[in-house]
């Protein structure tokens, strides 16, 4: 390796002429996007809170009356049975996510030598200058406000807020706001949204040193100033906002230079954690990011992107986790509406949460959870008629109900997704070695639905799941609903089993165990694949981007190599059979974070490189859904420093798995202050040839079951007492 450390930012020559390629900052509430134009700055302003009334019926379906009539004639083998269970509504998307306005700040024209923009992942703060000026931008974690400075001699600016951004509905109800104050100016804009009383408003305070201002409606003018600070919030609300309140709360905040070491000593602290060092060409490393790309198999490409989706995630995650963009977009019309998608996407999105030492991430996927919780309780009611909870497969963030769903996508006859969701919540759990009651009572009230809802049985005495369905896809002879999805199974399996964990002793952890204990066992098919549904007669569609069936492998401690052989067999025979379908990043990264944990190196590799080989991400290291950069999204920014790390470290909290998919080709390198399961920090250093160094920093006394290449050891680890082990990958 070299002796020189990674780059922990990014940057570009030229100004991003594509909101696409906008540099990022966010603190997980307000986001923004930043343009860098010399002659025309833009800052496209996002928050999580900010989706749009669409005259969506949000009520869950109520079902629940027919619900034994419809088990009975799956049961008998009726497999369309399931597509007239609906209220007749058509398919409903959640409130569309959508950018708030662009601060606009014009200078007058003219040649700007010297020209560059950067992002610095260290503290979030994102940069453009050239000769005679500069400006940065950077979101608070803990004022939570966007801070915009600008410096230079003599400043001539023109600055304003401005609505137009693509997609943006005629019928906004818009009004402006400016007048003059002791410090500069204060600027606000109001967006009323078509045939709603909800509104989006945004505050802007305009402090400027030196030099004269004065308004020109809807903005300000500037002349001769020596630096420009802009302090901003946006608001979604009902009625009007008091703007006025809001300005005296900007200006009672203090300077530029106190608000970012406030932000940094949050934010670097959570971004430093963990580190990623492929030893790569100092050369390679200097390029921009639009250069690093066009080197798909580059060491530093990867070191850059591992930082960048640990930043991007960071900065996305706080009072919500990450949407399908993460924190932002710039366009109204954001595909699938922005939304939470939760039967993969914010799954994959958050993967690395817990090994990547990022609780917040975690601490706000909780936030999401608790808000929607009473939903899910209408949604099992209405749906089953149970007690307990059922999560949606959609949500915006306001609503948990389960409404989007058709015949096509019966996302409301899906049970697994509650287990799905709580999964990150006991992973973090086990990595702090402390259960969190508000993760204990929500598993609770998964079992408690389970105990409500399987009530059938097979022929074997077998409980029976159904109906079930298996994100998104249907079986090759029968409709979407149906018995049985193995997704389903193992869900059911891990709610009751960890909710019982949870809940010791108690008659609940034994009714709960117990039922567990009477789910059927997978299926293997004719093709010795693990099969998507264990019901007999139904085939599998092999030609899909979900992964759904293979659950129990990943995230689930279900089926692993080591202990459940053959079921791992099948595992990796129904991957081998996965086909990409319409080459999605989610399912590739998925497709690798599957393999990784069946120990296949070179399936890892080569999904990974479909999506580094795809032209997956913009010039902002932010990506896209499918190759060519088509379709803004989140899923691959954030998704590949999971599936960095588990080809090199796999904890549970009984073992520790070192180097399980290498491979052949992949550079050494360290993969530094990664969190296990058991509760220990680890650094790892390992060669191309496959030799390694591992540093455990346990926090608690355990023995744990070691596993390499040579088999399984036990090794025992003592809190507060580093351990170094040598290992080799093959």
């Amino acid at each position: 390796m070299t002796s020189s450390a990674p780059v922990h930012g990014t940057w570009e020559p030229h100004p991003a002429g594509r909101w696409e390629d906008a540099f990022l900052s966010g603190n997980g509430h307000h986001g923004v996007l930043v343009f860098g134009d010399p002659n025309a700055e833009r800052v496209v302003v996002t928050h999580h809170t900010l989706v749009r009334p669409n005259g969506r019926n949000a009520a869950p379906p109520q079902l629940a009356a027919g619900l034994a009539a419809l088990q009975d004639r799956l049961l008998a083998g009726d497999t369309s049975a399931a597509e007239s269970f609906t209220d007749g509504r058509p398919l409903e998307w959640v409130q569309p996510f959508h950018p708030a306005f662009q601060i606009r700040v014009n200078r007058p024209p003219g040649e700007h030598p010297g020209y560059r923009r950067d992002v610095d992942f260290t503290t979030g703060v994102v940069s453009a200058t050239c000769e005679g000026w500069t400006g940065r931008v950077f979101v608070s974690r803990a004022d939570d406000v966007i801070v915009q400075h600008v410096t230079g001699p003599a400043l001539t600016l023109d600055i304003d807020l401005d609505h137009r951004l693509p997609g943006a509905p005629a019928g906004l109800g818009v009004g402006h706001g400016a007048v003059l104050t002791p410090e500069g100016a204060l600027l606000s804009l109001r967006a009323r949204y078509p045939d709603s009383d909800r509104a989006c408003t945004g505050v802007t305070q305009v402090t400027v040193t030196g030099g004269t201002t004065t308004l020109v409606p809807p903005g300000v003018h500037i002349e001769g100033a020596r630096s420009v600070l802009l302090l901003t919030r946006v608001f979604r609300h009902t009625g009007d906002l008091d703007v006025v309140a809001e300005g005296r709360a900007l200006r009672d905040l203090p300077g530029h230079g106190e608000l970012l070491d406030r932000h940094t000593a949050l934010h670097r602290t959570a971004y430093e954690r963990v580190t990623l060092d492929l030893g790569a060409d100092p050369a390679e490393r200097a390029l921009p990011g639009s250069g690093l790309l066009d080197r798909p198999d580059s060491p530093a490409l990867l070191e850059r992107l591992f930082a960048a989706g640990r930043y991007h995630l960071l900065s996305a995650s706080g009072l919500f986790p990450p949407r399908l963009t993460g924190l932002w977009t710039g366009d109204w019309n954001t595909a699938w509406s922005g939304a939470f998608t939760q039967d993969a996407n914010l799954n994959l999105q958050t993967a690395s949460a817990a090994a990547a030492a990022l609780p917040e991430v975690t601490e706000a996927h909780a936030r999401l959870v608790q808000r929607q919780l009473p939903d899910w309780r209408d949604n099992a009611g209405a749906i089953f008629g149970t007690r307990g909870a059922v999560a949606p497969a959609h949500t915006d963030g306001e609503s948990g109900h389960s409404y989007h769903f058709d015949r096509e996508y019966p996302l409301h006859l899906w049970t697994a997704g509650a287990d799905w969701l709580l999964k990150p919540l006991v992973d973090h759990d086990e990595t702090r070695g402390a259960r969190d009651p508000r993760t204990a009572a929500a598993l609770a009230e998964v079992a408690l639905f389970y105990q409500d809802f399987l009530t059938r049985t097979d022929d074997d005495g077998h409980l029976v799941v159904v109906p079930s369905y298996s994100p998104e896809n249907r079986p090759a002879n029968a409709s979407w609903g149906t018995i049985n999805a193995a997704m389903d199974l193992s869900a059911a399996r891990h709610a009751l089993r960890t909710a019982a964990a949870y809940h010791p002793g108690t008659p609940d952890a034994e009714r709960w165990n117990a039922l567990a204990d009477r789910l059927p066992p997978h299926r293997v098919n004719a093709d010795g694949a693990l099969a998507e549904w264990a019901w007999p007669g139904l085939e599998d569609s092999y030609d899909h981007r979900h992964l759904s069936h293979l659950y129990g492998v990943w995230p689930l401690d279900e089926i692993t190599p080591y202990d459940t052989p053959a079921l791992a067999a099948a595992a990796l025979r129904a991957l081998e059979l996965r086909g990409a379908e319409n080459d999605s990043a989610h399912g590739h990264l998925h497709h690798a974070l599957v393999a990784a944990r069946l120990r296949d190196g070179d399936r890892v590799a080569h999904a990974l490189g479909r999506v580094l080989h795809g032209d997956f991400f913009h010039a902002s290291l932010m990506s896209a859904h499918y190759p060519g950069r088509d379709v803004y999204n989140a899923d691959a920014a954030h998704t590949l420093p999971a599936v960095l790390i588990e080809m090199l470290v796999q904890s549970t909290p009984g073992r520790l798995v070192l180097l399980p998919a290498l491979p052949a080709d992949f550079p050494g390198g360290a993969l530094r202050g990664v969190r296990t399961r058991f509760g220990a920090a680890l650094d790892l250093t390992w060669s191309r040839d496959g030799s390694a160094t591992a540093v455990l920093r346990p926090s608690r006394s355990v023995r744990v079951e070691l596993r390499t290449s040579s088999g399984g050891e036990p090794l025992d680890l003592v809190a507060g007492e580093d351990r170094v082990l040598t290992v080799r990958a093959r």
